[in-house]
């Protein structure tokens, strides 16, 4: 989840290095970023065209909505908003993974008319996940729109057995309260955790689904670290 991080070099980026070659450095080992920043301002032209030019061809970026949109107006009247931060994201172009709706607790399950209204507006062409962290989502009415509309349910920790649409989305957030982030280094182990996930990941890579997965700096401590475990067990 990002690559701006000043607090990898030396460790994961070669010392010394400044922070405009961080992407292409990160670039060189992943082939995906969760775009974070996209949650708290719509990126300019100009910037998504930086980041598309500093990485390689396959290089794929997953980009929050702005929280304008889930956040502050919750789907309603953001028009506008939307427009903006679909165009601003499709300067990409073969580069642009998953847009990811990530919703607040409070965005619960009253709010299904406006989530259904909201995905049926979205433009095509484009691949979505949603993230709900509302305990009142849970259950088959929110998997069954999400799959008639070929959306992704995020899975948040670890993968579950069913896919809603012809991608997986996976995101590992951590403990902030037990986990700094900012030490450049595995604070917790998670070599056991990361094993059991290589499994999940790799029935859904065995149906043929394409798996987007992102580590927060508050999973391990580590991220580049996490990855890499993940991705040696799935070879």
């Amino acid at each position: 989840m990002g690559w701006s991080y000043g607090f990898w070099v030396s460790h994961f980026y070669p010392e010394k290095l400044k922070p405009p070659a961080f992407l292409a450095e990160y670039a060189k080992h992943f082939d995906t970023v969760e775009l974070d920043n996209t949650f708290y301002r719509i990126p300019s032209t100009s910037t998504t065209k930086t980041w598309r030019e500093q990485t390689p061809d396959g290089f794929l970026f997953s980009a929050k909505f702005p929280r304008v949109i889930t956040h502050v107006k919750m789907l309603q009247n953001c028009e506008r908003e939307v427009d903006t931060y679909i165009s601003r994201m499709s300067q990409l172009q073969n580069k642009l993974g998953p847009l990811l709706l990530q919703f607040p607790i409070s965005f619960g399950a009253k709010h299904f008319p406006d989530l259904q209204e909201f995905l049926s507006t979205l433009p095509k062409g484009y691949r979505y996940a949603v993230e709900v962290r509302n305990k009142d989502w849970a259950g088959e009415k929110l998997n069954r729109l999400l799959r008639e509309k070929g959306v992704a349910q995020v899975f948040v920790g670890q993968p579950v057995f069913e896919a809603t649409a012809g991608f997986v989305y996976i995101r590992w957030e951590g403990d902030r309260s037990k986990v700094n982030g900012t030490l450049g280094k595995v604070e917790v182990d998670r070599t056991e955790d990361i094993g059991k996930v290589a499994v999940g990941v790799k029935n859904f890579l065995d149906q043929h689904l394409e798996v987007f997965g992102y580590f927060s700096k508050y999973y391990s401590g580590y991220p580049p670290s996490d990855a890499k475990q993940l991705l040696n067990l799935l070879q």
